[in-house]
């Protein structure tokens, strides 16, 4: 063998160990690669993991405020007007009912929370003198899926129904609240509105969750699945809760 093949023959066998290394390098970085995404991977479903514990926290905490809440502004109602107490008792029991039974359930029925809010409304109205302007709507398609199924969180339509009830004019001759809910192509909606009253209610500490609490329960189920829209227009408050669930039963069905 002559000295060009031994030049040649060192010279391939530079370019296969080359080679080698290349391969052995790139194995280790692959290897590297898959162990970070990995480790990458559990980091996220840690992190996952205490951000959906965390929001249960949040939501037990909103919820054992927003009980004793309802609770106690229900029976100040009723004492108040003592000798109206008898028609509202069957309200009453519904309400109970509720708030015992079903609020602590995740989720019900578009249908129970809709009849729970109507025999509350029922109650705040013994506050009401006769003459007084309150409109209750129901808009509902009969052949919605979704009105019949547990998909809505319950209590979610309180805050804006006492809300009205706290800060509407009830003194004026035009003074009025109108309550509407519909369930159209699987949108859960209500709208209030009211007169606003010139008079500042008292306010009072822990009065309860409040607008905020409300809008983060909301936030936490439904995430850009809701809608809460507040505006003056005419002296005149509204509020307006817009719930797609069927986007949030989808949503669901694909976490699982």
């Amino acid at each position: 063998m002559n000295t060009g093949e031994n030049i040649l023959t060192e010279n391939i066998y530079l370019i296969i160990s080359i080679l080698i290394g290349v391969i052995f390098l790139v194995i280790y970085l692959v290897v590297r690669l898959g162990r970070s995404e990995r480790k990458k991977r559990e980091i996220e479903d840690q992190f996952k993991a205490l951000e959906t514990k965390l929001n249960n926290i949040q939501l037990e905490t909103i919820e054992s405020k927003l009980n004793p809440h309802l609770f106690k502004n229900i029976l100040n109602s009723i004492q108040a007007h003592a000798y109206q107490t008898y028609f509202a008792i069957d309200k009453l029991a519904n309400v109970l009912d509720y708030i015992l039974y079903d609020s602590h359930k995740k989720y019900v029925t578009p249908k129970e929370e809709i009849e729970f809010a109507m025999s509350l409304i029922e109650i705040n109205k013994i506050k009401l003198s006769p003459l007084f302007d309150l409109k209750t709507k129901l808009k509902i398609h009969d052949n919605e899926p979704l009105y019949t199924q547990t998909v809505l969180a319950p209590l979610v339509s309180i805050e804006l129904i006492e809300n009205a009830f706290k800060h509407a004019d009830l003194q004026s001759p035009d003074a009025f609240i109108s309550v509407t809910f519909s369930f159209i192509d699987s949108v859960f909606s209500l709208t209030v509105a009211n007169k606003i009253s010139v008079k500042e209610p008292m306010k009072k500490e822990h009065s309860g969750i409040g607008e905020k609490s409300m809008e983060q329960r909301l936030r936490i189920i439904y995430g850009e699945n809701y809608k809460l829209e507040k505006f003056v227009e005419d002296n005149c408050y509204i509020a307006h809760l817009k719930i797609n669930l069927l986007e949030h039963k989808a949503k669901m069905l694909a976490v699982r």
